[in-house]
């Protein structure tokens, strides 16, 4: 028969390996946000501009929007290594991806042009901000975790 120490020795086992996959999936997330942050966003605007792009043909406001995006998916890439010191960047991106997700969908829905974005970049922000949200840790469990992660 167990005793309620091995029990919690066994639930507390089971949160560090629960917490251990915690940080692995959002260091993978981050990566992959990142990534497609750099690469991805400039892309989807070409192949799919109706869903990644405001208005039609060339624009300014586009080439800014891309270099703020891949400037971020450079840093969350750095963030990737230890998410726990750079916890206010990752919720950076967290709420400006809400914002900027439902302030386009609002828009999109207001305006007949831009309805493509209601399947593009805004719930594709919207997810991003979903993601990053529930992987972050709330406690200085991982924080404690994280240091021997990236030892090993």
């Amino acid at each position: 028969m167990r005793t309620l120490t091995e029990t919690s020795e066994s639930w507390a086992g089971e949160t560090k390996t629960s917490d251990a996959n915690r940080l692995l999936f959002l260091r993978i997330a981050l990566v992959v946000i990142g990534l497609t942050f750099i690469f991805g966003v400039y892309t989807l605007s070409i192949l799919w501009p109706s869903g990644w792009v405001r208005g039609e043909g060339y624009s300014h406001y586009l080439m800014m929007l891309m270099g703020v995006y891949a400037t971020l998916g450079v840093f969350l890439l750095i963030a990737s290594r230890n998410p726990y010191a750079h916890k206010s960047l990752i919720w950076f991106t967290v709420w400006s991806s809400a914002v900027h997700g439902a302030l386009m969908g609002v828009q999109a829905l207001s305006d007949t042009a831009e309805r493509g974005h209601l399947v593009g970049d805004a719930p594709a922000l919207i997810l991003v901000a979903i993601i990053l949200a529930v992987l972050m840790p709330r406690t200085a469990t991982l924080a404690v975790l994280a240091p021997r992660t990236a030892q090993a």
